[in-house]
């Protein structure tokens, strides 16, 4: 199982927020040198939102993340207010690993649709939970579509790879949906990316047993929760 190092971006400064609550923010620091410690530690990938473009639609923090991309080492995949061709090209053309579809991909099939086609792996859509249904917007709203019902549509289409996140297990160091992971990936024929809440050893193991293709982890590695390097030999399993 791969694992996604996570830095959420504010203001250009790494930050983690609670259930995805803007006014419980926590702020860590300087994106590159948390990037630069999870590669010292042995991390391969990146997982990159920027929290402003996600609730905006725009790309306020590109700069902060064409630092991460060109000088952390790391494979950056970069999330959050990417609603257009264009912001694609661009994070693409900056080096990005891959770009993550969130609001867009619920309101705009025909971009999304296009994106797949011209990019095809280089796209992974973001599958944000609450309560069973689809949220959008940075968390602030809920649509009407219910999870399975769109994770079939994207597999329909041929997206490759979804990140899924509980919402209301983010943030909160208390565990992770295990159910919810399990369920998604018997159901569908998709690389799936578990992400929210995961907080101990015990449930990357878990995860990396069940087949899992990733997991996303945040605030337990600010927090020293999960060792990184640990975790990363646990999800060789």
């Amino acid at each position: 199982m791969n694992l996604f190092p996570a830095t959420d971006i504010i203001g250009g400064k790494a930050v983690r927020l609670v259930k995805g609550d803007y006014n419980k923010m926590t702020i860590y620091g300087s994106p590159l040198e948390i990037a630069e410690g999870f590669k010292r530690k042995g991390a391969k990938y990146l997982h990159a939102v920027d929290l402003e473009g996600a609730k905006n639609g725009d790309t306020p923090n590109f700069e902060t993340v064409k630092r991460l991309i060109d000088k952390s080492g790391l494979l950056v995949e970069i999330g959050g207010g990417i609603r257009t061709i264009e912001t694609v090209k661009k994070y693409l053309d900056a080096g990005a690993f891959r770009v993550i579809l969130g609001t867009a991909a619920v309101k705009d099939k025909a971009f999304l649709e296009s994106a797949v086609k011209e990019y095809g792996e280089k796209i992974a859509v973001g599958v944000d939970i609450k309560d069973g249904y689809v949220a959008i917007k940075g968390w602030t709203e809920v649509s009407e579509l219910e999870c399975s019902e769109f994770c079939a549509y994207l597999q329909s289409i041929g997206v490759k790879t979804v990140i899924c996140t509980d919402i209301s297990k983010d943030g909160l160091l208390s565990g992770t949906n295990i159910e919810l992971y399990k369920s998604l990936s018997e159901k569908f024929d998709i690389d799936i990316v578990a992400s929210g809440g995961i907080t101990s050893i015990s449930e990357v193991k878990t995860l990396a047993e069940m087949g899992m293709y990733g997991a996303i982890l945040g605030k337990s590695l600010y927090e020293g929760t999960i060792d990184l390097e640990e975790a990363l030999k646990v999800a060789k399993v």
